[in-house]
């Protein structure tokens, strides 16, 4: 009977590591049952993983990778379970899986899905001695093993350029370099998902935000190992979960790198790894890990994170740990940040930006269950920091530069389309970038309506543990102010009513008897959201602005004194996302005397 292995061949270590029960006995099943998946329907999505406890063993001369350990389901579904699924990378493949100490019937099938580089994954379909009731739980051993090369599959079969796929998948475990991500990227611990597919639209992140959300108590425990037989040193082994204690050690020729580390909750890290010929740049906020030929911007980035760190402790407090950076060697790899760490080319010739310490570094000083206020801070994160470095200015073309899949998704949904509505909702939805967007420019609504002091307090008061529904944060920013502003959190965090559409309705200016000019101005809210939106009086020589409240489909009327004529009004400054920024401005006609 053929091995299962793949790839290069397995060093005798790693045999050692995996061998739980023989490779055969899956390869077996794979052969006997695979034609018979189809004969009944799948809930993929029915247990929620509430427990990992892993070793992981790399050897990235052979680019491979061996696990082995335990995890605990629970049954997320209303009914009674006996089948469980289990889905890895398809460049891996399943050595053992047991309960209680026994083998399990199962399954062994190709699934294909983009919620992994290549395109697909191993999965296996296992039938429990027992069923399980709602919210009962189920322990099982496992075992698997393969390769992690750099593979693009998912993004070049729909039509992704080859160089541009591979800056985006640029997962590997490799001899010279190992970066690898988790669900979304790589299936490199077990997972449940229904297929996802990047060709249909928002499919990828539906499926991740539903994973998320299961997985929102969950804890994964894994020791990881790095071994090199070849002489050469392990390199620098970079986790990102700040907790984690890295040794090295030499054992004769044999050399290792090994680290113990503990994500809880898992729902807003996605645990990932890098191995590399690194050197260190240390900062008191920062430790920036470049390659070799990458020191001087190295340097340069981690004194530009440090000016990031300042404005983040400003607002957030000081960050618990350092921010850890490590060097991609491909120049035009597209960042990524989870935890504490930031996986992101140091190559480039351009002068680094801080847009991306600002966003992780406010991850890791603060951090909530909710999406829209963890991953929404940090998102305005960034605009403040820009904000701080080139003016406000700056900072609102960043936002609005964000806000196209806002636009699109809310264009696209009708008055009447209540379910699409709620689903959209800040508190609700699983779309990442459409709440990112909407999250980002909620927080700086807010920020204009309240002011910073009274927004610093409220997040300064936030707790995680005590955030047991929705309306938490909202209580705490409301507090801090005398405003009533349930109408703002009802339409902009807990339902999704659209947006607004300002226009100005009517303005007409009349001169005083001490010379000063009173316009009075009538804005009209054609959309389907209430915002507060600043209006703006243009004269020779300057401009007044005032900020106004204005219902949705209603109008208010506002009066700004101003020192000569009026030229123009404009009704918002790009702080507050609109359906229609068209109508925005209003010439004004000559005064009248009062």
């Amino acid at each position: 009977m053929r091995s299962c292995g793949s790839g290069a061949p397995r060093s005798p270590a790693l045999n050692d590591f995996l061998m739980m029960f023989p490779s055969r006995s899956l390869c077996f099943f794979c052969i006997l049952c695979a034609s018979a998946v189809s004969c009944f329907s799948l809930d993929r999505e029915a247990f929620t993983f509430t427990n990992y406890d892993l070793q992981v063993r790399l050897e990235p001369a052979q680019r491979r990778l061996g696990v082995r350990g335990k995890i605990t389901l629970r049954n997320h579904s209303s009914t009674p379970q006996k089948i469980v699924v289990l889905q890895i990378s398809s460049s891996l493949e399943w050595r053992a899986i047991t309960i209680s100490g026994k083998v399990p019937q199962f399954m062994l099938r190709s699934y294909t899905s983009d919620i992994d580089h290549t395109g697909a994954l191993s999965e296996a379909i296992v039938t429990l001695p027992q069923e399980i009731a709602p919210h009962g739980t189920v322990d099982l051993d496992i075992g698997y093993e393969g390769v992690i090369p750099m593979d693009a599959t998912r993004l070049t079969r729909i039509g992704t350029p080859d160089d541009a796929a591979k800056s985006s998948d640029w997962d590997q475990i490799g001899p010279s370099f190992t970066a690898v991500r988790g669900i979304g990227y790589v299936a490199w611990y077990p997972i449940a998902t229904e297929s996802a597919n990047l060709s249909e639209g928002d499919s990828l992140s539906e499926v991740l935000g539903r994973w998320q959300q299961r997985e929102a108590g969950s804890t994964m425990h894994f020791k990881i190992s790095v071994f090199r037989d070849d002489g050469v040193s392990p390199g620098q082994l970079v986790v990102n979960e700040p907790t984690c204690m890295v040794l090295y050690e030499a054992m004769g020729r044999p050399q290792a790198a090994s680290a113990d580390c503990t994500f809880q909750p898992l729902r807003l890290r996605v645990p990932s790894f890098a191995v590399g010929n690194y050197g260190t740049v240390t900062r008191p906020s920062i430790t920036v890990f470049n390659l070799p030929t990458h020191a001087a911007s190295a340097t340069a980035y981690a004194d530009i994170a440090e000016q990031a760190a300042l404005l983040i402790a400003n607002w957030f407090s000081s960050p618990p740990h350092k921010l850890q950076v490590a060097d991609l060697p491909d120049p035009d790899a597209a960042p990524f940040g989870s935890g504490s760490l930031l996986l992101t080319p140091l190559a480039n010739d351009a002068p680094p930006s801080g847009l991306a310490a600002a966003y992780q570094m406010a991850h890791v000083a603060f951090w909530s269950p909710r999406p829209w206020i963890d991953d929404g801070l940090a998102h305005f994160a960034q605009a403040l920091y820009l904000e701080q470095e080139k003016g406000r200015q700056t900072a609102l073309a960043y936002m609005a530069a964000h806000r196209g899949v806002l636009l699109q998704i809310e264009g696209s949904t009708t008055d009447s389309d209540s379910a699409k509505r709620t689903g959209n909702s800040l508190v609700n939805t699983n779309d990442e970038i459409y709440m990112q967007s909407k999250a980002m420019s909620v927080w700086w609504m807010l920020r204009d309506m309240i002011g910073d002091a009274a927004l610093k307090k409220a997040i300064s008061l936030y707790r995680p543990d005590q955030d047991h529904d929705p309306s938490y944060m909202p209580r705490l920013i409301e507090a801090q102010t005398q405003r009533d502003l349930s109408w703002f959190f009802d339409d902009w965090v807990y339902h999704d009513r659209g947006l607004p559409d300002f226009k100005v309705e009517s303005a007409f200016a009349a001169k005083t008897v001490n010379g000063t000019y009173v316009v009075t101005v009538t804005v009209d809210n054609l959309g389907t959201a209430a915002a507060e939106v600043p209006v703006t009086v243009k004269f020779p020589g300057g401009e007044i602005g005032k900020r106004l409240e204005v219902q949705a489909k209603n109008r208010a009327t506002i009066r700004v004194e101003i020192p000569a004529p009026p030229d123009e009004i404009v009704v918002n400054d790009g702080s507050v996302p609109e359906s229609d920024l068209s109508n925005n401005n209003f010439e004004i006609g000559a005064p009248q005397k009062q």
